[in-house]
């Protein structure tokens, strides 16, 4: 499915320092000085373009720990009932169906904070699922990597799971539904805007339990129902990210609500040329024991 290799990234060196550059597959070129993510998000995308031309120095892959691709002040938001079938899973779980309808006709998006980046997880570590929710699922997105003028300067896989049975409660429980300790995963690294067109991305997900795929669910960017690059003036033109924020774009595979994603299992996100995400899931108690944050 993904065919792009190049990609920035946020990563430990044997010292324990931490470094940017440029993953290349085998090796990973850094960047020059102690660049943060955050710093390429505080220019436009023609300068970023020119300091990620500068990475150099050559370290090999295996001898490092790929963290998050975010740091300093950026955020984490996200966009809700972008595709068909998220308005109707919406509408099938909720005691308010109109309130979904509505939305996905509207002109407005609905958008809701999800994470600051020290709370966001990454490829290989854990997710979670909330103890009080009977039914929680992964949502996979793709994330839009926005600087400070509001450009767009790449893109990421986001799960943004959700505990979907305390959103359909009450929609007013949508804060409670998304936003908590191990809900926000994303990608190890960043596709550069100028590598990758979106309009038709092909997206998967695959669910494993004990070994067994239990859900598979497949979607493509094509099935927005509006374009993604429009969602971000509805963020950006009322709030200012020095550091950038990632938008991510609401998502098109939600399964049946007979599904309950749980404890144990690993969770699988791929998204042509942007890339791939494999978390494990724990309960919150676990995570926040694990992970702490």
């Amino acid at each position: 499915m993904e065919n792009i290799r190049t990609r920035v990234v946020r990563f430990t060196d044997q010292t324990g320092q931490i470094h940017i550059g440029l993953d290349e597959g085998e090796v990973i070129k850094r960047l020059p000085g102690e660049w943060r993510i955050a710093d390429l998000l505080r220019v436009r995308v023609d300068t970023m373009r020119e300091m990620v031309a500068t990475a150099s120095a050559e370290i090999p892959a295996e001898s490092v720990r790929l963290l998050a691709p975010l740091d300093g002040l950026t955020e984490v938001w996200a966009a809700g009932v972008t595709y068909s079938r998220s308005r109707d899973a919406r509408v099938e779980e909720t005691t308010e169906p109109t309130v979904y309808d509505r939305i996905y006709e509207a002109e407005r998006p609905e958008l809701f904070f999800k994470a600051p980046a020290w709370r966001v997880v990454t490829d290989g570590q854990p997710i979670a699922v909330r103890e009080d929710s009977a039914i929680n699922v992964p949502e996979p997105e793709l994330g839009l990597v926005i600087n400070a003028f509001g450009e767009i300067a790449g893109y990421v896989v986001v799960n943004d799971v959700s505990s979907r049975s305390i959103e359909g409660d009450n929609p007013l429980y949508l804060p409670q539904a998304k936003i908590y300790a191990g809900s926000c995963s994303v990608s190890s690294g960043i596709v550069p805007v100028w590598l990758t067109d979106i309009a038709a991305l092909e997206i998967g997900m695959w669910v494993y339990r004990a070994g067994a795929v239990v859900f598979e669910g497949r979607t493509s960017t094509s099935s927005f129902h509006r374009p993604a690059a429009g969602l971000v003036p509805y963020l950006t033109s009322f709030m200012r990210f020095p550091d950038g924020v990632v938008l991510s774009t609401g998502t098109g595979i939600v399964p049946e609500l007979d599904f309950n994603l749980a404890p144990g299992d690993t969770v699988e996100i791929r998204i042509e040329n942007v890339g791939s995400l494999t978390n494990t899931v724990l309960r919150t108690a676990e995570w926040l024991d694990s992970v702490g944050s």
